[in-house]
C-alpha cells in the first residue's frame, strides 16, 4: 500500500464494479455499503492501536464500495415505451460504425412520438451516405436487440447495452434529409472529420492505401477490406490498426521534435504543455475513442510528473488513467480494448527491464531502438496472451516475429500517414508523394499478408475459460521472477501454477467430453442441428444455408465452447424439410 497506493485503490474500485455487475445490488444495499465504507474511515482518526492498523484496509474497502456505487449509477435501466415495428421516424447521426457486405451501419438518435432512443441503423449501400449536417426522416423497422439463443455466442445485446443502446433499426426506403442549424461543437468536429475521410477517398493512391490511412490516423475502419482486416488479425498485428498508445506516443514525440527548433531548452515545459494540448485536440478530432483517451490520459499523467519535477511513476500514471476512465464510465472495465491495453502496459512495466538484461547491449540510438522493440513486443504479448485467447480463441506463432519486423515500419507509416492526412485535409495533391506512399503501404500490407498465410502457425478454436485465464495470469506474473533470477524457489512456484493450469484444463476438457446433447441452432432464417456424442459433433443443415457464415458464427463458437474440433457436416437434399432424431422432429423450412 505504501509503494503503489493508487494502483491498489484502482484495483479495489474495479473489483467493486465487477461485483455490482455480477450481483446487481439494489439501491438500498448499494447505499448501505457506501455508508459502511465511509464509517470505516474512522480508523484514521481514532488512536486505538488495533483500529489504526486497519486504516489501509478501511480505505481499500471504501474504494471497493465506491466502485459498486459508480457502476450502480451507470447501470440505471431505462423503461422505454413501445417503439417496435415499422413506423416513420426522424433521426440524426451519432457515429459511423463498421459496414458489412450489404449495408452501412450507423449509431443514431431516433425521435418517434416525442420519444428519443439510441439505436444501431443499417442502410443499404445503394443509399447515399449519411452525415452530421442533416436530420433524416424515413420509415424504419425497429426491433430490440436480443440476447443470443445460447451461452456460447457473443452477447451483442449486452455489449451494446453498456453503451446505452438497446435497439436496432433498418431503413429500406428513400431517406429524406433536412439541413440542421443546431449543430453542437462536437458534431461540427465529427462532420469535419467525415469531410477529411471523404477527401482521403478522393486521393490518387489505391483503395487499400486510402482505407489503411483512414484506419491508422483517423480511427475509421468502417469500409476497410475484410481480407486486410483478416491479415492483421491472423498475423497478430491488429493493434497497429487501432489508435493506441504507440500511435499517440509517436505523434506526441513528433510534435516535440517540431517544437524543438522553435523553443530553446529552458522552455521545455512550454513544449510539453503545447504537445499535450495538441494530442488532446487530435483525440477530440478523431472522435475521442476509448483507446485514444486511454493513451492521452496516460501520456498526460506521465508528463505531469515531469512538469512537477517528480520522478515519473509508470504504474501511478496507468492507475490514474484507469480511475478517470472508470469514474466517467464504469462499463469500460468490460471493454476488451481497455483490458488489453492496460494489461499490455503493465506487461511492459513488468517484463521490459528483465528481458533487456538478456539482449545485447546497444551501442547507439538505432540499436537501442531495435533492442527495445524486441523487449517491449515480447513483454506486451506475453502479458496479454491469456486474454487474447480467452476473447478471440486464436493465436498465431508468427505474431512475435511479425511485430518485430512490422513495428519499425509502423512508426514510419504513422508519420507518413499523418502527413498524407494533413495534405488531404487542405486539399493538397502531390502525385509523386502519393505514389511513394501507395507503394510503401502496399509493400507493408503484402509483408503482413505473407505472415498471415503461414497457416501452420495460426491456431483457431482454442478454448479458454475464466478460471484458466486467472491461473494463466498468475503464471505470467511469476515468470518475471524466473527471468530476473533463475532459482529453484522461483522455478518451483512457476511450475506449481503451470501444473494447476494443466490440471484445470485437463479437467475441463474431460468434463466437456462427457457432454452428449442435441441442440437446434439458428442463423438468420436457417436452422442447424448439432448432435454431440462424446468428443464428436455432427452438424446437419439444409442446402440453402450459407456454409461459410454458419461455420464462422455457429459451428466454430459451439465447437470452441465444447472443447472439440472433431466434427462432420451433413448437407440435406433440397427436398428434405425435416429430420427426426430420437423422439423429436426438427424442421429446416426457411422461416418467413
Amino acid at each position: 500500500m505504501h509503494k503503489q497506493p493508487l494502483l491498489i485503490l484502482c484495483i479495489s474500485f474495479s473489483l467493486g464494479i465487477a461485483l455490482q455487475d455480477f450481483a446487481e445490488f439494489r439501491a438500498a444495499t448499494v447505499y448501505a455499503l457506501l455508508v459502511i465504507g465511509f464509517i470505516s474511515l474512522s480508523s484514521f482518526f481514532l488512536n486505538h492501536f488495533y483500529l489504526r492498523t486497519l486504516r489501509h484496509a478501511s480505505l481499500i474497502f471504501l474504494f471497493f464500495t465506491l466502485g459498486i456505487f459508480a457502476h450502480a449509477t451507470n447501470s440505471d435501466k431505462t423503461d422505454f415505451p413501445h417503439v417496435l415495428g415499422t413506423a416513420e421516424a426522424v433521426f440524426k447521426l451519432s457515429r459511423k460504425l463498421n459496414s458489412n457486405e450489404k449495408n452501412r451501419r450507423y449509431e443514431i438518435e431516433i425521435w418517434q412520438d416525442s420519444v428519443k432512443i439510441k439505436s444501431v441503423l443499417s442502410v443499404p449501400k445503394e443509399q447515399p451516405e449519411l452525415d452530421f449536417r442533416h436530420y433524416y426522416k424515413t420509415e424504419l423497422y425497429i426491433s430490440r436487440l436480443e440476447k443470443p439463443y445460447s451461452d456460447f455466442q457473443f452477447d451483442y445485446a449486452k455489449y451494446m447495452s453498456r453503451q446505452q443502446i438497446f435497439f436496432r433499426a433498418f431503413a429500406s426506403n428513400q431517406i429524406a434529409a433536412a439541413e440542421r442549424d443546431d449543430l453542437a461543437f462536437a458534431e461540427k468536429i465529427r462532420q469535419k472529420r467525415l469531410e477529411i475521410l471523404r477527401n482521403i477517398d478522393a486521393q490518387a493512391y489505391s483503395k487499400r492505401a486510402r482505407e489503411f490511412t483512414k484506419g491508422i490516423i483517423l480511427a475509421d475502419r468502417t469500409e476497410m477490406d475484410a481480407g486486410t482486416v483478416q491479415d492483421f488479425s491472423k498475423s497478430g498485428l491488429t493493434h497497429i490498426l487501432a489508435i493506441s498508445g504507440s500511435h499517440m506516443a509517436v505523434i506526441f514525440w513528433l510534435i516535440l521534435l517540431v517544437l524543438n527548433p522553435i523553443f530553446p531548452p529552458r522552455f521545455r515545459n512550454v513544449k510539453i504543455i503545447i504537445s499535450l494540448v495538441l494530442i488532446w485536440s487530435f483525440a477530440i478530432f478523431i472522435g475521442y475513442g476509448s483507446s485514444v483517451v486511454r493513451s492521452c490520459i496516460m501520456i498526460s499523467a506521465y508528463y505531469c510528473y515531469v512538469l512537477l519535477q517528480r520522478k515519473p511513476d509508470f504504474l501511478h500514471a496507468m492507475a490514474l488513467a484507469a480511475f478517470i476512465i472508470l469514474i466517467y464510465d464504469s462499463h469500460q472495465l468490460y471493454d476488451v480494448g481497455f483490458q488489453l491495453s492496460f494489461l499490455a502496459v503493465f506487461g511492459i512495466f513488468w517484463f521490459n527491464k528483465p528481458v533487456l538484461r538478456y539482449l545485447p547491449n546497444p551501442k547507439n540510438d538505432f540499436q537501442n531502438f531495435l533492442v527495445n522493440i524486441v523487449s517491449i513486443s515480447f513483454a506486451a504479448q506475453v502479458a496479454t496472451l491469456p486474454l487474447v485467447i480467452y476473447y478471440f480463441h486464436q493465436y498465431s506463432f508468427v505474431s512475435l516475429p511479425a511485430n518485430l519486423l512490422i513495428i519499425p515500419f509502423s512508426q514510419i507509416l504513422i508519420v507518413f500517414s499523418l502527413l498524407m492526412t494533413f495534405l488531404a485535409a487542405f486539399g493538397v495533391n502531390s502525385n509523386w508523394l502519393a505514389a511513394v506512399f501507395d507503394a510503401f503501404v502496399n509493400v507493408t500490407l503484402k509483408i503482413i499478408h505473407h505472415f498471415a498465410e503461414v497457416d501452420f502457425a495460426f491456431n483457431t478454436m482454442i478454448p479458454m475459460s475464466f478460471p484458466e485465464v486467472v491461473v494463466a495470469l498468475v503464471c505470467v506474473y511469476l515468470l518475471k521472477f524466473v527471468i530476473v533470477k533463475f532459482s529453484i524457489k522461483n522455478s518451483l512456484r512457476l511450475i506449481y501454477f503451470l501444473l494447476i493450469f494443466v490440471s484445470l484444463r485437463g479437467l475441463l476438457n474431460y468434463k466437456s467430453s462427457q457432454i452428449n446433447e442435441i441442440l437446434e441452432h439458428r442463423y438468420l432464417k436457417e436452422n442447424i442441428i448439432s448432435v454431440k456424442t462424446g468428443k464428436h459433433v455432427l452438424f446437419i443443415m439444409s442446402n440453402n444455408a450459407d456454409r461459410e457464415k454458419v461455420q464462422k458464427y455457429v459451428m466454430e463458437p459451439y465447437l470452441t465452447s465444447r472443447r472439440t474440433q472433431n466434427y462432420i457436416i451433413k448437407i440435406l437434399p433440397a427436398e428434405v424439410k425435416k429430420v427426426t432424431i430420437g423422439d423429436r422432429t426438427y424442421h429446416f423450412e426457411r422461416k418467413r
